[in-house]
């Protein structure tokens, strides 16, 4: 396992980070701990979660899963969460207002069976809460001790870069890190985040390397998936991600990456988290798995060393989901 800094940070985190979005819902625990468990024998240090998984009844279940498995190793890895996502019924179960951000994060620690966490994000942007209340709650959330550091996730970067300015005016605690989806069927971002990440040392942790699973090769376009990311068993989630990647010219691409993936007698999970590696923009690359055995090949990216022959031509046949109408 390789490491980096966390941006400008002295915080240290291995280069892969176990997502836990599946767990408790499509992941049971003892599966969930086995991925856990195979992933610290890998060497990952770094875990990432939130207050919201996994989406539906069994919201919150994925901190508890997770908490129960730290509970006797807290100490040997960095943990991240997130708040900001719907909780409850009520008008302020949800948002990033001052009120359901410190609700929020003392919901996740007692969750989570913590003290802290190690990094506590904002889930999504909040347009409605004035940004001085929602840097000024984070802000609170570092001076008390139950994070140590802050970022956002889901954030376009001219909002990102309003926060750290409001921040710096006011003297408060900095975001450091940025967690946007990023793959080979979504690149939007290498034209505005990944400048201004490098600019203002911001560590980039993307989350959704393999498109929901697109990018494992495993899928057809007539196909009716009854588990997983497009699945129906996830309502709103699943059709969330058909939106995204369910069409007819992300599977030709697809089609495409598989040849260069038998071409170097690589499998498609392993190149296409590499791929996302090899870009000096990412810190680590958060997986997902739901099964034990989806961790192989993605956890088989942290070592391979992609040629830069290979890289040119999986940013060839991608260069088109550079653009803000890619898809659409």
């Amino acid at each position: 396992m390789q490491f980096k800094q966390f941006g400008r940070t002295g915080l240290t985190v291995s280069r892969l980070c176990i997502g836990t979005g599946t767990f408790g819902k499509q992941t049971d625990e003892a599966e969930a701990h086995r991925i856990l468990d195979k992933a610290a024998e890998a060497g990952v240090n770094f875990i990432d979660t939130a207050d919201l998984y996994p989406p539906g009844a069994e919201v919150g279940g994925a901190e508890v899963i997770t908490g129960r498995w730290l509970s006797n190793k807290r100490g040997s890895f960095i943990l991240g969460t997130k708040g900001g996502g719907r909780m409850g019924a009520a008008a302020c179960d949800a948002g990033n207002s001052r009120k359901h951000l410190l609700d929020a994060v003392d919901a996740s620690l007692r969750r989570l069976k913590t003290d802290y966490v190690d990094l506590y994000q904002l889930h999504m942007d909040d347009l409605a809460t004035p940004l001085d209340e929602v840097v000024e709650a984070m802000d609170t959330i570092v001076r008390s001790g139950k994070a140590r550091y802050i970022g956002v996730s889901n954030f376009l970067a001219y909002r990102l870069a309003r926060a750290l300015g409001r921040q710096e005016a006011l003297r408060l605690t900095r975001f450091v890190s940025a967690q946007p989806r990023y793959n080979l069927l979504f690149r939007e971002i290498e034209r505005d985040l990944f400048p201004l990440a490098k600019e203002d040392a911001i560590a980039v942790i993307p989350f959704n390397p393999l498109a929901g699973g697109l990018l494992s090769g495993k899928y057809k376009h007539g196909d009716m998936p009854e588990t997983g990311r497009f699945s129906s068993e996830l309502g709103g989630f699943g059709a969330m991600y058909h939106a995204r990647y369910w069409h007819e010219r992300e599977f030709e691409t697809v089609g495409k990456i598989r040849q260069i993936a038998q071409q170097y007698r690589t499998p498609m999970p392993t190149l296409s988290v590499a791929w996302v590696l090899a870009n000096p923009a990412i810190t680590s690359v958060i997986l997902g798995a739901s099964r034990l055995e989806h961790l192989t090949d993605i956890l088989a990216a942290a070592d391979y060393h992609l040629d830069s022959g290979v890289k040119a031509e999986l940013d060839e046949v991608t260069i088109e989901y550079c653009r803000s109408d890619a898809g659409k």
